[in-house]
């Protein structure tokens, strides 16, 4: 049987508005605008923040019980009454975006009933360790054994770019990844949503030099380094400004540590469109990306990115053309690469300009299109487990 009818399983879809929710609410819609059947299996919460797309089978799931986490939920198994639900909807392909028990279950299950089962990866959970050490590296070992062993039993797994499929080969985990990158709404993110009069009306100069984060407000982020990157430059350059975009923990600290910036809260649609083309510059220093969509969502509004040398955003940022990389962590490279951009009017034009071009290259449909084709591929060669 070669028809596609997708089961997805994953541990963030509704309950809270991420990059992984929006990611696969999109693959969801775009599923059923080419009338393939999906169904799609997660955790939940009383009013969710995404009115989200197609059927959700609501799976028992608890809080992670992390500090500053515990929106996030972790889904714990696969109830057979959920089970009696996927073998009458009768999948021919099992997608699954978490490898928490209710994937596991999947898994299984995928195994027991000879469907083929496909993966992909989305938080690169290990490089969080050292930000919650104490409630993190007790589980560490086990939890990278775990992700080797779950993925390796995938046909195909998922895997937003090539400097996260490096990441992964280079910890030691084996299985067939191919490239799934994120798209990007070019008509919301365009430099066409410069609004000077916004920009006046919140406090900022015409003649002001702004430099944005946009992320939710954990420390993670590396905010830190993007503060003291910030703060150095101002010291040469007073005219810089600092625009945050986002809500979190950390904002609190980040106001005491940042006053004189610009804080909009939570923003999304038209909203976050209009603070990003009303910045001039995007800073982004966090190195525990699997992609940088918040960095393609600069690029498409026309800003030149400093973000860090590692996976994800220097996968879309070309180090010298749009933008620069800088050493993870490192608050004087980050600083001396926001200072070159500063400082050079003519440069800060051509690097953004060159973000607008890259980002054309990554639009929704021929994503999500792609990855349809790799799901009726493995269908089509599937031999049984």
């Amino acid at each position: 049987m070669n028809e596609l009818r997708v089961a997805l399983f994953t541990g963030n879809y509704n309950h809270i508005r991420d990059g992984v929710s929006l990611t696969l609410n999109r693959l969801v819609s775009y599923l059923e605008s080419q009338n393939i059947p999906v169904l799609v299996f997660g955790p939940s919460i009383k009013n969710p923040p995404i009115d989200h797309c197609g059927e959700l089978v609501v799976t028992p799931s608890i809080p992670m019980l992390v500090p500053g986490r515990t929106e996030y939920r972790i889904a714990t198994h696969f109830p057979g009454w959920a089970k009696k639900r996927l073998e009458e909807f009768n999948p021919t392909l099992i997608h699954i975006a978490t490898p928490d028990g209710l994937g596991s279950g999947a898994m299984k299950w995928g195994k027991k009933h000879d469907v083929p089962v496909v993966a992909s990866y989305h938080t690169h959970f290990l490089s969080y360790a050292g930000y919650y050490a104490a409630f993190l590296m007790p589980i560490f070992l086990p939890a990278k054994w775990h992700m080797k062993s779950f993925y390796k039993k995938a046909i195909e797994t998922y895997v937003p770019s090539q400097s996260m499929i490096d990441e992964l080969e280079e910890i030691g985990l084996q299985s067939n990844m191919k490239i799934w990158a994120r798209g990007i709404d070019l008509e919301r993110f365009n430099p066409k949503k410069r609004d000077m009069e916004w920009r006046r009306s919140v406090g900022l100069k015409d003649d002001e030099i702004v430099v944005s984060f946009v992320s939710r407000l954990v420390w993670e982020k590396e905010l830190r380094t993007y503060i003291k990157a910030v703060k150095n430059v101002q010291a040469i350059h007073p005219n810089v400004r600092a625009l945050i975009v986002g809500d979190g923990p950390a904002l609190d600290e980040t106001k005491e540590l940042l006053p004189d910036a610009h804080y909009t809260g939570f923003a999304k649609g038209e909203d976050l469109a209009r603070a990003y083309a009303s910045s001039d510059i995007f800073m982004f220093p966090s190195h525990t990306e699997t992609f940088g969509n918040v960095t393609l969502e600069a690029m498409a509004s026309g800003l030149p990115c400093v973000v860090a040398d590692a996976i994800g955003s220097k996968s879309l940022v070309e180090d010298g053309e749009n933008g620069f990389w800088a050493k993870p962590k490192n608050e004087d490279d980050f600083t001396e690469k926001l200072k070159k951009i500063v400082e050079n009017d003519e440069l800060r034009t051509a690097m953004g300009k060159k973000s607008r071009e890259f980002a054309m290259n990554y639009q929704w449909e021929s994503i999500n299109g792609g990855l349809v084709e790799n799901y009726k591929s493995v269908i089509k060669n599937y031999s049984g487990s």
